[in-house]
């Protein structure tokens, strides 16, 4: 049988990140994608220029649509907007036990505008977090969950470890905003630590990264693929996407999400980290 996901995320307008987005990278890795509709955001490559929320109920309403009639393997959140859109989507997948949850706490568009209201950060730590098997964070949310500032690789370590306390099985504190010739990524469980590194790319088509990668990763963990297996082929996936860009319009330009088919997997380093302090 096919592997069915969901994505529970808000609409690009664009195409370039959001369910759009995850449709995309499921399409692309094999398995069936389904959504949920969180917000409509009226978007594209310059920025976000009107977002309007969908109602609770309808976020619900989607979620026991999908529950009662697909059987999700693996599910990933996006955009959730604000407190009450994130108490009704942890609502739904404790009620239809949708398991192998990927958090993508999606905050900042590339544009600069705010996707979640300041208030949804206690619902998100406190409410979807313990579900999720993964949380995905760039640097920025990351300081955000975790009240700190992170500079340093010991400031990752601590970050880590501090998101690992609200209950989630494992990290990926993605380095794609600290500087360096490459693009590290932090994935932490209780038991282990790794450093995932590509070379950074040096080009404007980045917008939907957060999703693509995430997305990647919940289609990967669908098919038994283990965390770390399954986020080392989301790290390749996302490396081929940026490396060979479409140069798609005047601002942030979307990634491309068949480079894998077309060109190949990029080059990841995987590197074993033993750390002291947990």
């Amino acid at each position: 049988m096919r592997m069915q996901v969901l994505t529970i995320a808000g609409s690009d307008s664009g195409g370039g990140a959001g369910i759009q987005a995850d449709l995309k990278t499921f399409q692309e890795l094999g398995v069936f994608g389904t959504s949920v509709v969180t917000a409509v955001t009226a978007q594209n490559t310059c920025g976000v220029h009107g977002v309007e929320a969908v109602s609770p109920e309808l976020v619900t309403q989607q979620l026991d649509a999908i529950g009662s009639d697909f059987s999700i393997a693996s599910c990933k959140t996006g955009m959730l907007f604000d407190a009450a859109r994130i108490e009704v989507v942890a609502a739904g997948v404790r009620r239809h036990a949708f398991h192998r949850l990927v958090v993508d706490p999606v905050m900042i568009a590339k544009g600069g505008a705010s996707l979640l209201q300041d208030t949804a950060v206690d619902a998100l730590k406190t409410s979807l977090l313990p579900l999720a098997t993964v949380v995905t964070p760039n640097v920025p949310e990351a300081e955000v969950l975790t009240g700190m500032t992170i500079r340093t690789f010991e400031d990752r370590i601590e970050a880590a470890q501090r998101m690992l306390a609200y209950g989630v099985r494992a990290v990926v504190l993605k380095g794609g905003h600290l500087e360096g010739e490459s693009a590290d990524d932090l994935v932490m469980t209780k038991s282990e630590t790794f450093i995932l590194s590509a070379p950074r790319i040096q080009t404007s088509d980045t917008h939907g990264t957060g999703c693509t990668f995430s997305a990647a990763l919940t289609a990967e963990l669908a098919k038994g693929r283990s965390i770390l297996a399954a986020t080392v082929t989301a790290k390749r996936f996302i490396q081929s996407a940026i490396t060979h860009g479409l140069d798609i319009g005047a601002g942030h330009g979307p990634t491309n999400h068949w480079a894998h088919a077309a060109y190949g997997e990029e080059g990841v380093t995987i590197e074993s980290i033993t750390t002291s302090t947990r």
